[in-house]
């Protein structure tokens, strides 16, 4: 009786199980079925392919079953495939999709100027904004954060002085999100006199419109006004820490920047990746070794993988502080690198009279097939110079311009230069 009672209890549990297990497979053939179905699909179909789409060729396969199945009107389906497009990078379909529906709504027009703002289309984004406005839609408090990005990025300040007005004129001036928009754009555009009148008016500051105050006026050179509002924030977060230690770095008082975060610890505030590098450079601008082990310990002890960033920081603090041999073990036990952590690595071997190892490294990293830049060169060239190799420099300055396309500058001359001076001296 036990053991039957024990294998009813066994199979409920199956029961139970079986469906957690088998969800997401079910999920991949129900998809992979509605595509290859001869019959049509509705909307709401559809709009379940849509939301399990994986990668650009599913949503392009999704896309045409929409099509022949004769709903891509369907304003739902068309605003989830402009998104879709949009977060894929694929900003053209997004365009050409919103340029076939009927008299879009202001949620569509938010959602087509934010693809465009967010793919660095900044200029396309305030045109459409523009038609928008000529054809008698009205914004909503939702256009006018990705409109004023568009101005920040493109440094339209008369036209973001007119995107002020109106957000005056259509009462949405006094939201904190917007504010907090304007505050960055006013900054960013050089204009901190506005910025601080638009952080005086407001009613409701919350921790982001505080950090972007600091990182404004730190970004003005003015570290002082920004302690100051540092001092004042009622409630501070990580982000608020590191915009301030991040200040200090930025305007070389590295000491006061290891003192905060001596007062971030005892108040319990964790630091995060962005902390961490921001400490890193401080060691670095110090130019102490024994500190920047410290904060490495720090980082491992605390659970940080040494990503990119963080690992970038520490190659570039070690070779700087003369340890070449702990800046090559931080480039070898990172999981991933960069662009710029090929580049630091390179240019620190150069630097440390480890010719030849830089060189060998570069063809590691053409081997891997990592694409090197107008930098890479630099360190190549200068582990060149440091080798007194004029044929290797002259090889390399050649294969810079004619394999990979790149325009010399003015360090790669100098090096060429320093180059043709040893070989006449010699």
């Amino acid at each position: 009786m036990l053991q039957l009672q024990s294998l009813a209890c066994l199979s409920s549990l199956s029961c139970i199980m079986v469906p957690c297990l088998s969800s997401t497979h079910d999920v991949f053939a129900t998809t992979n079925l509605l595509l290859s179905s001869r019959g049509n699909i509705g909307a709401k179909k559809a709009l379940f392919l849509l939301q399990n789409c994986k990668n650009f060729k599913h949503l392009r396969q999704i896309h045409a079953k929409i099509i022949r199945c004769g709903i891509s009107n369907d304003q739902l389906l068309t605003r989830k495939l402009i998104h879709l497009y949009s977060s894929h990078g694929r900003i053209a379909y997004a365009i050409f999709l919103f340029h076939q529906i009927q008299n879009p709504c202001t949620f569509t027009w938010n959602l087509i100027i934010r693809a465009n703002t967010i793919n660095g289309l900044s200029e396309q984004a305030l045109m459409l904004y523009k038609n928008m406005v000529c054809q008698g839609i009205a914004a909503d408090k939702f256009t006018f954060p990705f409109v004023i990005k568009a101005c920040t990025t493109s440094f339209a300040i008369d036209i973001g002085r007119v995107i002020h007005a109106s957000l005056i004129k259509y009462g949405f001036s006094g939201d904190t999100f917007v504010q907090n928009n304007l505050i960055d754009f006013y900054f960013k555009c050089g204009h901190k006199r506005c910025a601080l009148k638009v952080f005086e008016k407001m009613r409701v500051c919350n921790v982001v419109s505080w950090t972007t105050m600091i990182s404004g006026l730190v970004s003005c050179g003015d570290v002082q006004a920004a302690r100051r509002i540092f001092d004042e924030m009622p409630c501070k977060n990580v982000v608020s820490w590191t915009a301030m230690i991040n200040g200090y770095i930025r305007n070389q008082n590295p000491e006061e920047a290891l003192e905060l975060f001596k007062r971030m610890q005892a108040e319990n505030i964790c630091p995060n990746e962005y902390t961490m590098v921001s400490l890193i450079k401080a060691c670095t601008e110090m130019g102490i070794l024994s500190l920047g082990r410290g904060i490495h310990d720090y980082a491992i002890n605390n659970g940080f993988e040494i990503g990119v960033y963080l690992g970038t920081a520490l190659i570039d603090m070690y070779s700087k502080c003369g340890s070449i041999k702990d800046a090559i073990e931080v480039f070898k036990t990172m999981p991933g690198k960069s662009l710029p952590t090929w580049n630091s690595m390179i240019t620190s071997l150069g630097v440390h009279g480890l010719g030849q190892e830089a060189l060998n490294l570069f063809s590691e990293m053409e081997r891997v097939n990592v694409k090197p830049d107008a930098i890479t060169f630099v360190g190549v060239l200068c582990a060149c110079v440091h080798m007194k190799n004029v044929e290797a420099g002259c090889a390399y300055f050649k294969r810079m311009a004619q394999h990979y396309g790149i325009a010399p500058i003015p360090e790669h001359y100098k090096c060429m230069a320093e180059l043709y001076a040893q070989d006449e001296a010699f």
